[in-house]
Order: C-alpha cells, then sequence, then structure tokens
C-alpha cells in the first residue's frame, strides 16, 4: 500500500474507478445503427439516435447478453429485473436532452476482480455495480475557430458502465484493475478495451485520508481519462494536490476535473453533480428488462477459461512460477501463443522464450502476437531443437534472429548455418587440451585458488568451437581436468 508523504506526516489515497466500456455489438443499444470505428462524420444515425419526434427506442438483445457475460466474468450478481431510466441534461452532443441510463436498479449487481500486484501479491478490489447506458455524441471544437462541429457516430452506442468500490489505495493498483478488466472483457469477446478508440474510457475518483484514519475524505471525479498511462499520472498528481490542500488548512471542493495531457496536471470543469441534478426517472417508452434464469444459466455455459483459471491451470499443468503465468494471461492471444508453443514440450522453456526473446523481439518491432513473423509452430521447432541439445541456448538466439530476419524454419537455419550443437566427447576434449596448453599460465592461476578463471576457460573453448560445444559436457571435461 502506497502512501503520499506530506509536510505534516503520511496521507492515503482512496480510489474508485468508473469504467465505460463499449459493448461489442454491430447496432447499437436502441437502434439499428452500425458501430464500427472510423465512419465518416454523422455517417452512423439513426431516426432514434437523433431524437426525431415519435421515435421510439428497442432494446438490442445482443447488446443484454454482452453485459450479462460480462456480469458473471466478474463473479457478480445478476439482476433478473432491471430497469431503465432518463437520465436528464442538456448538451448539443446528446439530442434527446436526456440519456437513457440505468439508476437504483442495475442489470448486474455486486462483483469482484483480484488483482495481481508486481510485488506478488494480491488484492481483491469489489465490483460496486455493472449498467448499461447510451454514449452520447461527440463536440469538435478544432474543426472551425467560431464554431463547434457535432458527430453523432456514437450516439446510442451501448455502454457498460462498470463501478468499482473505493477499495484502491495507489496508482499502481488503479493501473493493474484496468489491465485486469480489460483483459476479461477481451476474453470474454464483450468489448475490445481500445482506449484510444475511445471504446473503454475512465473516470478517477479519489480522496485523501491521514494514514490510520477510517472517514472518507472529500472526492474529486477526474472525468473521460483515455489511457492507463494518463490514469495514474492523473493519480499522483490529483493526490498532491489535494494532500497540499488539506495541509495548507484549506479545503478540498467536490468537484468534476479534467486531466490535462499537456501540462500533466488535473484542472477544475464544474462542480460535482450529485444524482438529483440529473432528476432520474423510469423511462416511459421501456418496459422493465426481465431475464430468464435459464438464459442466464446458458449463457455462464459458455464462458471462456478466464484470465485468473487459466492462470491458475498453467501453474499447475506447466510448472510455470506466478508471475510468468500472468504475463503470459494477460492477453488471450498471448496465453493461445504460448499453449500452442508448449503443448507436448517443456513448458518452463517454452515459457522462457515466449516471454523473453519472443516478447521483447514484438516490442521492438512494433508487433502484436497476431502479426508475428514468426509462428507458434515454428518457435515451438525451436524449443525442440534446444530440448534435444542440437543446438545451445545461446546458439538459439542467434538463429531466433535469423528467423525473424528471414522467415525461414529453425531447423533449416540450423542445417544451413552449420550450428548443430558438439556432443562428440573426443571433439571437445581436444579443444579443451589446446586451450588449457596455449594458456598455461592461466591454468596455474586457477589451480592456486582463482576459481573464477572458470568461465575464461569456458569462453575460449566456446570461441574456438564457434560456441557450438555442448555446455554441459563442456563443463564436466573441463572441471576434470583442471582438477586433475
Amino acid at each position: 500500500m502506497a502512501y503520499v508523504q506530506g509536510q505534516t506526516g503520511e496521507w492515503e489515497m482512496v480510489i474508485g474507478l468508473e469504467v465505460h466500456a463499449q459493448v461489442t455489438s454491430n447496432a447499437k443499444l436502441f437502434s439499428g445503427a452500425a458501430t464500427e470505428f472510423g465512419a465518416a462524420p454523422n455517417a452512423q444515425v439513426s431516426l432514434v439516435d437523433a431524437a426525431f419526434p415519435g421515435m421510439l427506442p428497442v432494446i438490442n438483445g445482443k447488446c443484454v447478453e454482452q453485459a450479462v457475460r460480462t456480469g458473471l466474468g466478474l463473479q457478480a450478481e445478476i439482476n433478473l429485473v432491471s430497469v431503465f431510466d432518463r437520465k436528464n441534461y442538456f448538451y448539443a452532443d446528446l439530442p434527446p436532452g436526456y440519456q437513457i441510463s440505468q439508476y437504483k436498479n442495475p442489470i448486474v449487481g455486486k462483483g469482484e476482480i483480484v488483482l495481481d500486484l508486481a510485488d506478488g501479491t494480491s488484492r481483491t478490489i469489489g465490483i460496486t455495480r455493472l449498467h448499461l447506458e447510451q454514449d452520447a455524441g461527440k463536440s469538435m471544437h478544432d474543426q472551425s475557430p467560431n464554431e463547434t462541429y457535432v458527430d453523432l457516430n456514437r450516439a446510442g452506442v451501448a455502454l457498460m458502465e462498470i463501478v468499482s468500490e473505493p477499495d484502491m489505495r495507489s496508482g499502481e493498483e488503479a493501473g493493474a484493475y484496468l489491465k485486469k478488466l480489460r483483459a476479461i472483457m477481451r476474453y470474454l469477446g464483450t468489448c475490445d478495451g481500445n482506449m484510444e478508440e475511445g471504446s473503454m474510457r475512465c473516470d478517477v475518483n479519489l480522496s485523501m485520508r491521514r494514514k490510520g484514519d477510517t472517514k472518507l475524505g472529500t472526492r474529486c471525479e477526474i472525468k473521460n481519462v483515455n489511457s492507463i498511462r494518463f490514469v495514474q499520472q492523473a493519480i499522483e498528481f490529483e493526490s498532491h494536490r489535494q494532500v497540499e490542500l488539506l495541509e495548507g488548512g484549506n479545503v478540498v471542493k467536490q468537484e468534476t476535473r479534467l486531466w490535462d495531457t499537456t501540462k500533466g496536471e488535473t484542472r477544475a470543469m464544474r462542480s460535482k453533480e450529485e444524482a438529483h441534478d440529473y432528476r432520474y426517472f423510469p423511462d416511459p417508452d421501456l418496459l422493465p428488462l426481465k431475464l430468464d434464469q435459464k438464459w442466464v444459466n446458458d449463457i455462464k455455459m459458455t464462458l471462456p477459461e478466464l484470465p485468473d483459471q487459466k492462470k491458475d491451470r498453467f501453474i499447475r499443468d506447466y510448472g510455470l512460477k506466478s508471475y510468468d503465468a500472468m504475463v503470459l494471461v494477460a492477453e488471450r492471444a498471448s496465453a493461445d501463443f504460448f499453449e500452442a508453443v508448449a503443448k507436448g514440450r517443456d513448458g518452463k522453456l517454452a515459457a522462457n522464450w515466449v516471454t523473453g526473446e519472443f516478447f521483447g523481439a514484438l516490442n521492438k518491432l512494433g508487433k502484436t502476437v497476431n502479426d508475428s513473423p514468426v509462428s507458434a509452430q515454428a518457435l515451438g521447432e525451436l524449443v525442440d531443437l534446444i530440448s534435444n541439445q542440437t543446438i545451445s541456448n545461446r546458439i538459439a538466439k542467434d538463429v531466433f534472429e535469423a528467423m525473424l530476419e528471414t522467415g525461414k524454419g529453425a531447423a533449416a537455419l540450423v542445417e544451413e548455418k552449420g550450428l548443430r550443437q558438439v556432443t562428440d566427447l573426443g571433439s571437445i576434449e581436444k579443444s579443451i587440451d589446446e586451450i588449457l596448453t596455449a594458456h598455461a599460465d592461466k591454468v596455474a592461476e586457477y589451480k592456486s585458488g582463482k576459481d573464477k578463471l572458470f568461465g575464461f576457460f569456458v569462453g575460449q573453448v566456446m570461441k574456438t568451437t564457434g560456441g557450438k560445444a555442448n555446455p554441459a559436457v563442456l563443463n564436466e571435461l573441463l572441471k576434470k581436468k583442471l582438477n586433475s
């Protein structure tokens, strides 16, 4: 747990997140308009989205199913009866003057997410609720010096608002929460989690209290933060801002703030609204949403293996360390790739290569697992060559580099370049004798107690054999020669 050090002592952060996740669906929540990202402005707007008189909303069953799937993935209560409400506010990109949302009776109730933190510990964060609501349109203020343009393509797009309990105590935990939530939704196929395209946005609620206090302080809400890095930066800045106010004898105003990415600071946007400011009431055009328990049970039966389950299985079946398993299951594509490499092979060796050389290469090339130049089958072939001692682990790194550059298979490259590991005892012994003879002075030093010279001899033999001598055989023979 991290604390902020002030002039008068330590302060504790109390953080809750509201995540707006766009539902993966071909149509909007209450209309048949398309939801694909990147369309021309106002090209995906139905009469319902534009609030033409007499147009009535019709619920999209797929969006309801996706919300239930997400709730089940969060181990949350599914409410068989929920109600859609009108949340009233007026803005140019909200044509009807209200947003259809859910207030007192959401579709999903309490759940939880388990966080795996960098220090090896875990934390359980409570989920307060998940409700369905419409997105608003987008006001664009940078198209003209005198006018604001409105694009209604997003108006009516289905969102899941996922509200956490105020259980997080650091920017690190907030970042871990967002990564885990995004991973769960991607596994489920309910949201792509692409924050750059706006399909996952985050509001940060943060207050400060003295270390040891149990009473909550006054919170500020930082709206629409669009990257995990910015969430962590905003928490860092805002926590220090509030501590400075409190230690200076001032009060923290309950308000909505924005994160300025250019200046690296939060700034006031407006005073914080309360629920009564929105004058919620049940939408008269929509009946209460009633779900059948069997239908919910049927959805539950179709859930995939989720990150926590997969992590436990990787530890159990492949003998992986908790951290390596956590890294591999962070994205479903990475987990699937690893399993394809590890199937029928040494799981630990496969994990070392996937999380090490393979992920490192992808990062350097700016590629993802899905567009990797080396397939799981090809990497598995390389792991086989290491396991059966055809090549050493060091030579394998050179082979992997060549695989990236040429697209050729590991076995073909080993034969082409003559990289097959030398395991012949006589050949290795001959190389050792030549090195020991050439460096008789260092042999004498070694025998007088300079044990660290052993690595020098290994390096010299490897140099003469082009790195192809079997390390285990080399070490064993060298020890015998030096200690005889």
